[in-house]
């Protein structure tokens, strides 16, 4: 081979910068409380029954976790008991939302998103992972495409060696 011969790396010459959203995505525990679990014969809310089994909550349990509070069941279910529970864990967990774990990765998506601060990708050419370890949100993406829209210069969705262009500003 010739001293003459360079192997050029024409990704890391493009310009691209790589943006994995899943790095927005807040880590630590999420745990579910099913009110399945504090109603009578798993259908009725008995208000002294509930409020005593609230009470029983382990708080500790959910220092620091991410909650997310449903019934699996078929059950009137006042919003004052979501009041309950969340009274019970305020201060101890770090969010608590009412909803389906994919709920729960929605609010925290959103959230994440809102308060990132972009400017480092501004005039960029981004392209952002496709691929990922965990499970993003669909909502997710379109809310990075509205706040990368106004200030990137071309954004992509992919990898490096295949990806589908969103959009290219025009430069004139």
């Amino acid at each position: 081979m010739s001293e003459d011969f360079e192997i050029k790396n024409k990704v890391a010459e493009s310009g691209l910068v790589n943006f994995d959203l899943s790095e927005l995505s807040p880590k630590g525990k999420r745990i579910g409380i099913d009110l399945k679990d504090f109603l009578f014969m798993e259908m009725i809310l008995k208000e002294k029954d509930f409020r005593e089994k609230v009470t029983e909550i382990d708080s500790e349990i959910y220092r620091d976790a991410y909650v997310y509070v449903y019934c699996s069941v078929d059950a009137i279910v006042p919003i004052w008991a979501y009041f309950l529970i969340t009274s019970k864990l305020t201060g101890v967990a770090k969010k608590i939302v009412y909803g389906t774990k994919k709920d729960l990765e929605v609010v925290l998506m959103h959230e994440a998103i809102s308060h990132y601060n972009f400017a480092d990708l501004e005039a960029k050419r981004v392209l952002v992972k496709g691929c990922s370890e965990e499970d993003i949100p669909e909502n997710a993406y379109i809310e990075l495409v509205e706040k990368l829209k106004p200030i990137v210069k071309s954004l992509m969705f992919g990898e490096a060696c295949s990806n589908v262009p969103i959009f290219k500003k025009n430069l004139d």
